[in-house]
């Protein structure tokens, strides 16, 4: 056993929740210098130790049904679209979050299960699926922020490229490709240094399980390949999203193309 479940654990873990909200406060870690980011971590807390007591209670009965494991897959989707997308912009294009997530999160896990790598039980697609929605939701929150914000601080150099006859996507390209490719950094960083840095938790799972270590590492190395290749694609859609006008925070936006009823020439 790795923690022990038990009193002190819930206490140590009260401890370090109220240090880090403690740490944003005082520190006033948030965009704005206000304590919101504070008062996230206190909820973010919360919701987290509410829903792993759900999951752990009904996760015994959804790994045992196709059609609950196929269930409680869609709701992970529409779980880390609605997240990502709201990350991104508060406005009503947030809802194309659902394609860097999905995008290449589907494509790769029915590869998997056609090649016969990925076994079509609740036990193996759950994990599997659910580290790489992860890896897609972390990857669209990060290059679509980066990607919005260059946009808008930057926005005379977009001008810029237009008048020297850059098409409106191939300008805003210009500007957000390189910032927004910074979202790629946690991922990379996480690969170079697994093994000697960080022991992540497949790898210590399959351990703790009984697995052998080539067989662990086997199957980890396989999680962080797979994780780089949907975060790659993820980032690349986000980005042609915002250039294209889909993703933006103009408000009062209605879902279009850009051009035609949709959003001005600079997102803000």
């Amino acid at each position: 056993m790795l923690l022990p479940v038990n009193a002190g654990l819930a206490v140590a873990l009260g401890v370090l929740l109220l240090i880090a909200a403690a740490t944003a406060a005082v520190f006033h870690l948030s965009s704005d210098g206000s304590n919101r980011r504070a008062r996230d971590m206190l909820v973010a807390g919360a919701r987290a130790a509410a829903q792993l007591a759900v999951v752990s209670l009904a996760i015994g009965w959804v790994v045992q049904h196709i059609a609950a494991t196929l269930g409680f897959l869609l709701l992970m989707f529409a779980v880390a679209t609605r997240t990502a997308g709201r990350r991104v912009t508060a406005n009503r294009t947030w809802w194309w979050a659902v394609v860097p997530v999905a995008g290449p999160v589907v494509p790769v896990v029915a590869g998997l299960v056609l090649a016969g790598l990925l076994p079509v039980r609740g036990i193996a697609m759950i994990p599997v699926t659910g580290i790489l929605i992860g890896g897609a939701l972390t990857a669209t929150v990060l290059g679509g922020r980066r990607a919005l914000d260059e946009l808008h601080a930057r926005a005379g150099e977009v001008e810029a490229c237009l008048a020297l006859g850059f098409l409106e996507r191939d300008a805003r390209l210009e500007i957000i490709r390189p910032a927004a490719s910074d979202a790629l950094l946690p991922g990379l960083d996480q690969t170079r240094t697994v093994g000697l840095v960080t022991l992540p938790g497949a790898f210590v799972g399959m351990l703790l399980g009984g697995a052998s270590p080539v067989m662990a590492g086997a199957v980890q190395l396989f999680v962080l390949i797979a994780l780089m290749a949907v975060q790659a694609v993820a980032v690349a859609v986000t980005v042609e999203l915002v250039a294209r006008g889909r993703l933006n925070r103009d408000v009062g936006i209605v879902d279009g193309p850009a051009g035609a009823a949709g959003p001005p020439r600079q997102a803000s």
